[in-house]
């Protein structure tokens, strides 16, 4: 079964419930393939190539299942524009037919480009089945590897992995942490405050209201935990789709636009759960 969907206006994201094979990702993501580093970068950029850091990753046990490439216009770019990629190890998996509703997978999330646009990266995410949705996990909870375009980089790529890998024990404990405390109606209509605040900006009147993005899109995102208040929260933001309220601009929201929007709201979402849940402690 292929899981599809526009990941923005520039981009597309290919998930699958099986490993991507390599012949594929050419297809779906040629950036990653690229022979080299785009024409205007210097000779002192150093060009890591994410093809080789993908086979190595493979060669340790780690498969793909997701595939994203950012769009671009200028003739001739297309193939070393930015690109990220989610695997899984078969020691953080759930076996086939054991995933149930709610249940997630820790995934490696690789981010690079080729054409300058972006260093290469490497941190922690989670996926849950349910509602086919990703999360990335910032570096305040989970190891976070960033290497630079410059000097010998490539033996580090493959470590930088298993640093990540091992991080996922902490990323565990937080989301049943997360899952174990119950918010109140207000602790709820803050959390989701401060999100539209983080995905709208200081815009005096936001196109969304509280409500909205604290609404279950399935019954199983119902509940008063911090964990289903964050699974919808996010969900509600990042998909989009949401009827706007203002009356000048009647329409639906958009899904969050490129890869750097996603990542930086994501990452945004977690760091206020795990605030919430340090107030609580307090």
């Amino acid at each position: 079964m292929q899981l599809s969907t526009r990941f923005a206006r520039n981009s597309v994201t290919h998930y699958r419930n099986a490993p991507i094979a390599e012949t594929e990702l050419m297809q779906l993501v040629p950036s990653v393939f690229a022979p080299s580093a785009h024409e205007s970068r210097s000779a002192r950029y150093a060009y890591i190539p994410t093809a080789d850091v993908l086979r190595g990753l493979m060669r340790e046990g780690f498969q793909p299942y997701f595939a994203c490439q950012a769009k671009c216009r200028l003739p001739g770019k297309t193939e070393y524009t930015k690109h990220m990629l989610k695997l899984r190890h078969p020691d953080h998996m759930i076996r086939p037919g054991q995933a149930t509703v709610g249940e997630t997978v820790n995934e490696v999330v690789l981010v690079n480009s080729h054409d300058g646009t972006s260093a290469y990266e490497m941190s922690a995410g989670v996926y849950r089945f349910v509602c086919a949705n990703g999360m990335l996990v910032p570096h305040t909870s989970a190891v976070t590897v960033k290497v630079k375009h410059s000097g010998k980089v490539l033996d580090e790529v493959v470590e930088g992995a298993y640093h990540v890998l091992q991080s996922f024990g902490k990323v565990d404990s937080l989301r049943e942490s997360f899952q174990g405390l119950q918010l109140t109606d207000g602790e709820q209509r803050v959390f989701g405050e401060a999100a539209i605040a983080m995905r709208f900006g200081t815009e005096e009147q936001p196109p969304v209201n509280v409500t909205q993005v604290l609404e279950p899109r399935r019954y199983e995102d119902r509940g008063d935990s911090l964990w289903t208040t964050f699974q919808r929260v996010q969900e509600n933001l990042v998909r989009g789709g949401l009827r706007t309220t203002e009356r000048k601009r009647r329409g639906v929201t958009r899904a969050v636009n490129g890869i750097d929007g996603n990542v930086a709201l994501n990452r945004g979402l977690w760091v206020l759960a795990e605030r919430m849940r340090e107030l609580r402690a307090a």
